[in-house]
């Protein structure tokens, strides 16, 4: 598919099919990932590929982190990812509230009130919703604020290589609470910060996530233009 169609298809997938992903495929699809832009072409990534053995040995780690409460909170993490859940301004307040019930109430069907079901699926995010590959991104420390930029450039560019081979991805922030688990796991050195996790396999159609689809805000929501945009106009000069 093109760029465009990989954009407009790419989602969040949250259920996956037990079909398992070449490692050769793996590797193009991060090879494509590394041509992303990177500032003065640092490339401060890092990826730890899991599947396997070695990807169930972390699953149970982090379920059994979870279950000792070990999660860390937002204002420990090693950077400061998102607000704890009320401090969030608006229109993001909203949107994530949106988000939540979109997913859990009218996809899932779960009630609110129905916390026990609420934490057994939350809990899937630590087994990457049943993917084949799980996938944890870091990044070197230094400088930080512009490698996370870069983090983002090359995970969006591995996630549209991703679609255009017909597999799907869903990008997961939630395993950063238990960074000391991936630490350990994966011997990732201090200099190197963990960014997020990446789920990688292809979407099970059957499932009722699988008709799931998030908004987006118009662009006249979020764009500002200076200066004539139509092409019959006389530009400045």
């Amino acid at each position: 598919m093109d760029v465009e169609q990989a954009l407009l298809s790419r989602r969040s997938v949250r259920a996956f099919l037990p079909v398992e992903v070449s490692r050769g495929e793996i590797e193009r699809l991060l090879a494509l990932a590394a041509r992303s832009a990177s500032n003065s072409n640092v490339q401060p990534w890092h990826v730890h590929v899991l599947t396997g053995e070695p990807k169930r040995r972390l699953t149970a780690a982090l379920v059994a982190a979870m279950a000792a409460g070990r999660r860390v909170a937002e204002r420990e993490l090693e950077y400061p990812y998102q607000p704890e859940p009320g401090a969030w301004p608006e229109p993001f307040r909203s949107r994530r509230h949106r988000f939540g019930e979109g997913l859990y109430g009218e996809a899932l069907g779960i009630d609110r009130a129905d916390t026990a079901r609420r934490h057994a699926y939350h809990l899937r995010n630590y087994d990457f919703f049943g993917a084949p590959v799980g996938m944890v991104l870091t990044v070197s420390r230094h400088p930080l604020a512009g490698a996370l930029v870069d983090a983002g450039l090359f995970l969006q560019a591995l996630m549209l290589a991703a679609r255009g081979a017909g597999l799907d991805t869903c990008p997961q922030a939630s395993l950063i609470h238990f960074y000391p688990v991936l630490r350990a796991h994966l011997e990732v050195p201090p200099d190197r910060l963990i960014v997020c996790g990446l789920a990688l396999g292809y979407a099970d159609p059957e499932h009722v996530l699988s008709r799931h689809r998030t908004p987006r805000e118009p662009v006249d929501g979020f764009t500002t233009f200076h200066g004539p945009t139509d092409a019959d106009e006389e530009p400045i000069r």
